[in-house]
């Protein structure tokens, strides 16, 4: 398979994959305090990407295990100050611009420990097994050129899965998110992806990605504890 239709397959696959999940999680209800609502579009995504990543295991590669405690604290680090940096600069920019400063849905309906669960754990998870495990990996069978950032390559797999991330989180345009706010999280996961597939591409391992991903996420943990603190 050429280059572009290789891309465009991707790219179809994976948005099949995450448009059905979210359609399964918004008409499957557990009716359940403990279990979040995103627990069924998570769950659906994983299973359906770990399908997909077997089924096609001949024509791309796939790997993932433990990390060595040395090569990770780095990326882990990068993952946190990214988070914080490009969040607190789309803060600025939407008071500059007026808007209204807004945070995350998912904090009005889960509490500290469901965040860490549902969002810092399980999500991290499948999402990166969606978006980088399969669409990364697939994509890199055509094609690891790139372009130069930081004194970094970063692959066109790479980008186009960042993109991917990004855009798929357009998904909460259904929730009434600002526009703005909707900006902010679009860039944010952009960015949180160019550098968990970097590293998920240095170290050919998926559990880098997961690893970022998870590091970008533990600042909606503590945004959630404080929150839920605030509120007491």
């Amino acid at each position: 398979m050429k280059g572009t239709a290789r891309l465009l397959s991707g790219l179809v696959i994976a948005t099949a994959i995450f448009l059905i999940a979210n359609a399964v999680g918004i008409n499957v209800h557990l009716n359940s305090k403990l279990i979040a609502n995103s627990f069924i579009t998570h769950t659906v995504m994983l299973l359906l990407s770990a399908l997909l990543i077997y089924v096609m295991r001949k024509k791309m590669s796939y790997k993932i295990s433990l990390p060595k405690f040395k090569t990770v604290l780095k990326p882990i680090l990068i993952g946190i100050v990214l988070t914080i940096v490009i969040n607190l600069l789309m803060t600025i920019l939407t008071k500059i611009a007026g808007g209204k400063i807004e945070v995350h849905p998912i904090f009005a309906t889960m509490n500290p420990v469901q965040v860490f669960i549902y969002v810092f754990l399980y999500a991290s998870l499948a999402e990166e097994i969606l978006f980088r495990g399969f669409l990364l990996n697939f994509l890199n069978s055509s094609t690891r050129k790139g372009i130069v950032l930081f004194k970094r390559n970063f692959s066109f797999p790479v980008i186009i899965s960042a993109i991917a991330f990004g855009l798929a989180h357009l998904i909460l345009i259904r929730t009434g998110i600002g526009s703005l706010f909707l900006l902010r999280v679009i860039v944010f996961a952009t960015s949180l992806g160019l550098v968990a597939g970097y590293y998920q591409e240095k170290y050919d391992n998926n559990s880098y990605a997961i690893i970022v991903h998870m590091s970008g996420n533990s600042i909606a943990v503590v945004s959630a504890l404080l929150l839920s603190m605030s509120s007491n």
